[in-house]
């Protein structure tokens, strides 16, 4: 789409009496046509990439600088937001370096120009332009490079980059004097410099960083000013650091403060339906891509959510958010996927967007300029806008400030609520409509289909606690009978499974009394057994329970009715030394042998 030229039929030159500098005004109407980039003597590779962006003509503040700027003289430019100041200082900016007969030095690697800007996102902004319009240009090596230098992102990637050669550089102060400062930024060669936003730049508190980066550049330059508006510190610093500048400002006949293209209503609204209001507000018939601006970071971020719950497709961009997230944010407002953004005043500078429809204020600015720089995002590049500012009681005393300044003639907002007819009317809602476009996530859960799954039914766990290998618990038998034969052939495999888990403690072996020489045969036996057992393989914990297992068993078949008394506790004793052993060996074998034989 070819951009729609601008025309400027008023031009007067005024010298400052007892200054150097000279005031260049112009005014727009419909007796001129503006000129090409072609005509104005633009480099061919230049007019190319912009023609492929649909950008042929000059607006007013471009056909202003462009003559003095391509002929490398210091000028500050001042127009409103909107109106073409970044290809006002881009095209000369990248004709002059990349044309040899222009006096600046030849491309070696080294930054030629460094564009100067107070935000991350106009710092974005502006690269991508830059980069737009030198598409078809090179260096030494190949094509030109343009990096940006902002804070918020890792050092070592800008780093590498300046290390890999560049030839503009575009940043904001706080990262440029860093790296100027740890050698990796080189300054020495810069033979063009910006300072964007310059007004901007001063509100944040850049200007002594601004300073120390000019101090690091060739006094043999060319500098190029822009701002939206002209404070006394601003002029002081034009003043020091340019050099017989020309000041050039773009207006537009019966120009007010704000945009005439801008269509502006400011409502009373309190603060508990304002969100309401909002959310119908964004309903309007025609609503395209919308920007709502909050004085607080929290508050951003409160509206953002509570208009995602509504079911609008709604992004932020605040301090409180990292880097990588408001550049995504960002880069889904641009490319459509999301058509509201909630930002605060600081992010209101970096964001170049020509299809802006709506802008709402959703907390009253904090002052004229303010307000001037948030609806500006509305109603650029020719189109036509709609700003709402929200005004709450207590904030009566600032608006009324802000309206004297910009002579709106509303110092006194009519009272507004969510369903106030007039609403609905100036903004073109239509009627019906309520605050949610869509049910909020959970409640479309609720709504779907809910499949049940079935109860599971109870497993029967036929476990059995034991202790000496007899159950417990109350399910305690009788060793007599067919009953107790079972349970004993069980106690033995239950207490071999646990044992491969967990090694139970070891049992204390009892001696049963004996009562006959036919017991006191057993009890032998079982002595010596045991004693053979044990003698040497005590951490083997299998064997030991079999061990222990086969003489209680043989007991209990041997003497029955002995199974009832208490047995008496067996004293251990050390073994033997080696000689004794050897005489005893004799006994406990035959002893063994008679209890196998049996």
């Amino acid at each position: 789409m070819t951009r729609k030229a601008r025309t400027l039929s008023k031009i007067t030159v005024e010298q400052e009496p007892g200054l150097t500098d000279t005031l260049l005004t112009a005014e727009l109407d419909e007796t001129h046509t503006a000129p090409t980039f072609t005509e104005l003597g633009v480099r061919p590779e230049i007019v190319r990439a912009l023609g492929e962006i649909g950008i042929e003509r000059t607006f007013a503040i471009q056909e202003l600088t462009l003559p003095l700027a391509l002929a490398g003289e210091d000028l500050i430019g001042q127009a409103r937001t909107g109106m073409g100041k970044t290809f006002g200082f881009g095209v000369p900016l990248l004709h002059r370096i990349a044309t040899a007969e222009s006096g600046t030095t030849p491309l070696d690697g080294t930054p030629r120009a460094l564009v100067i800007v107070p935000t991350r996102e106009l710092c974005l902004q502006v690269t991508k332009d830059l980069e737009n319009a030198s598409k078809y240009l090179t260096n030494h090596q190949g094509p030109l490079k343009v990096v940006s230098i902002y804070g918020g992102r890792p050092y070592e990637a800008q780093i590498e980059a300046l290390r890999a050669g560049v030839d503009v550089v575009v940043g904001t102060p706080g990262r440029l004097l860093d790296l100027a400062n740890q050698q990796h930024l080189i300054l020495g060669k810069v033979g063009v410099l910006v300072l964007d936003e310059a007004d901007e730049m001063l509100d944040l508190g850049f200007l002594p960083d601004i300073e120390r980066i000019l101090g690091m550049v060739p006094d043999k330059r060319q500098t190029m000013l822009f701002s939206a508006t002209m404070p006394g510190p601003i002029i002081t610093l034009a003043r020091t650091f340019l050099t017989r500048p020309t000041h050039i400002r773009a207006e537009e006949p019966h120009d007010s403060a704000v945009h005439d293209r801008t269509a502006q209503f400011i409502y009373r609204a309190h603060a508990l339906d304002k969100s309401e209001l909002v959310a119908r507000v964004l309903q309007a018939e025609g609503r395209g891509a919308t920007m709502i601006f909050t004085r607080t970071k929290r508050t951003a971020q409160k509206v953002a959510d509570d208009l995602a719950e509504r079911g609008f497709a709604v992004g932020a961009v605040h301090g409180d958010l990292g880097q990588i997230a408001r550049e995504k944010a960002l880069a889904k407002f641009r490319k459509g996927t999301i058509d509201v953004l909630v930002a605060t005043d600081v992010a209101a500078r970096g964001i170049d967007i020509d299809d802006v429809t709506h802008v709402i204020n959703y907390q009253c600015p904090e002052d004229e300029k303010t307000y001037v720089h948030r609806i500006g995002r509305t109603g650029r590049a020719g189109r036509t806008g709609v700003a709402v500012t929200l005004i709450d009681w207590d904030e009566l005393n600032r608006w009324a400030a802000i309206d004297k300044a910009l002579g709106l003639g509303i110092p006194e907002p009519v009272e507004t609520y969510s369903r106030s007819p007039h609403l609905f009317s100036d903004l073109g809602i239509p009627e019906g409509v309520t605050g949610v476009i869509r049910k909020p996530k959970r409640e479309r859960e609720e709504d779907a289909e809910v499949v049940e799954r079935p109860e599971r039914t109870p497993r029967k766990r036929n476990r059995r606690r034991t202790r000496g290998g007899k159950p417990i618990d109350g399910e305690a038998t009788t060793d007599t009978g067919e009953q107790g034969e079972a349970e004993a052939g069980s106690a033995p495999a239950e207490d071999a499974a646990a044992d491969d888990a967990e090694r139970p403690a070891r049992r204390r072996r009892r001696r049963r009394k004996s009562t006959g020489e036919d017991g006191a045969g057993t009890d032998t036996a079982e002595t010596n057994g045991a004693v053979e057992a044990n003698g040497t393989a005590e951490a083997n914990g299998a064997a030991e329970a079999r061990t222990a297992e086969a003489p209680a068993a043989e007991d209990a078949a041997a003497d029955p009715e002995a199974g009832g008394e208490k047995p008496a506790r067996r004293r251990r004793r050390r073994r033997k030394p080696a000689g004794e052993s050897a005489e005893a060996a004799t006994p406990v074998e035959a002893n063994s042998t008679a209890g196998v034989s049996a």
